[in-house]
């Protein structure tokens, strides 16, 4: 009877290690409006976040974007204000940045801020009034169609910006910018001559300056993907969702894949 008895709180004892061993950890990455609008408010993603109940909630921001986050009175942005109306009823979820660390300074020391919307605002002015050659038209109406149709989705339900294919229109939208509309940058003087003065009171040209920006989004989406990722091995088995504009989704979703071995599963909210 006594042997029987330690048999099974043996088998219970490890049947309980080999469940926990094997509890997967989930991230749900969610892409948002970072603004209130008709179709996606703070209460739209709130009621997201409640049907996950996550355990962790990562915020597209860095550690000084976090500490503003939290000590803030008033809020804008959609995820900031559910995630803070997620906690007051779930007080135990924590919350981690997982942004490029000083992002937005990095971006205006090295002159991406502003050339790159300054650069992207010539191309346009250039197109109206027929400026660039037929090649360059091409490129440019591409782009524009793109973001047509990214804003056309953005105007429906989240479900409807949080799939594999809006996935992939927002990585040939992005790749038009970064990849195609660099080549219209290269062989125009006008981003050569066109400059601005950096915060070191160097000059940079618009060219230089959006080139850098190019670079900077592989850099940032990776850095991002890391961070979560880092995230995943220090939290194992715990539920996680990550906040982010639905431009960068699809980078993040496929950074995360590459870099699992295993550890984690990566679900859709409406999957649920």
């Amino acid at each position: 009877m006594k042997t029987t008895l330690i048999s099974i709180i043996l088998i219970s004892f490890f049947s309980f290690c080999f469940a926990q061993k094997n509890i997967q950890t989930e991230i749900y990455v969610i892409g948002n409006i970072h603004d209130s609008v008709p179709n996606y408010t703070s209460k739209i993603l709130f009621g997201i976040l409640d049907k996950i109940k996550p355990d962790l909630i990562l915020h597209e921001v860095d550690k000084k974007g976090m500490k503003e986050y939290i000590e803030a009175r008033t809020f804008k942005e959609n995820e900031i204000k559910a995630s803070n109306l997620y906690l007051s009823q779930y007080p135990k979820t924590a919350r981690f940045p997982f942004d490029f660390e000083g992002r937005n300074q990095y971006r205006k020391d090295h002159g991406m801020v502003p050339t790159d919307n300054l650069t992207v605002k010539l191309i346009d002015s250039l197109y109206k009034t027929g400026a660039l050659n037929a090649a360059h038209s091409v490129i440019y109406k591409h782009y524009l169609d793109l973001t047509q149709k990214l804003m056309g989705i953005a105007e429906l339900s989240p479900e409807h910006f949080n799939n594999k294919t809006t996935d992939a229109i927002s990585k040939a939208r992005q790749e038009a910018q970064y990849k195609e509309l660099v080549k219209i940058v290269d062989e125009r003087p006008e981003f050569l001559s066109n400059t601005v003065i950096k915060p070191n009171g160097e000059k940079i040209t618009y060219r230089e300056g959006f080139n850098l920006m190019c670079g900077f989004w592989d850099l940032r989406n990776r850095s991002m993907a890391k961070n979560i990722y880092e995230v995943t091995t220090q939290y194992k088995g715990k539920r996680i969702v990550v906040l982010t504009g639905f431009l960068h989704r699809y980078y993040i979703i496929s950074e995360l894949k590459r870099l699992n071995h295993g550890n984690y599963i990566i679900k859709e909210f409406y999957d649920l």
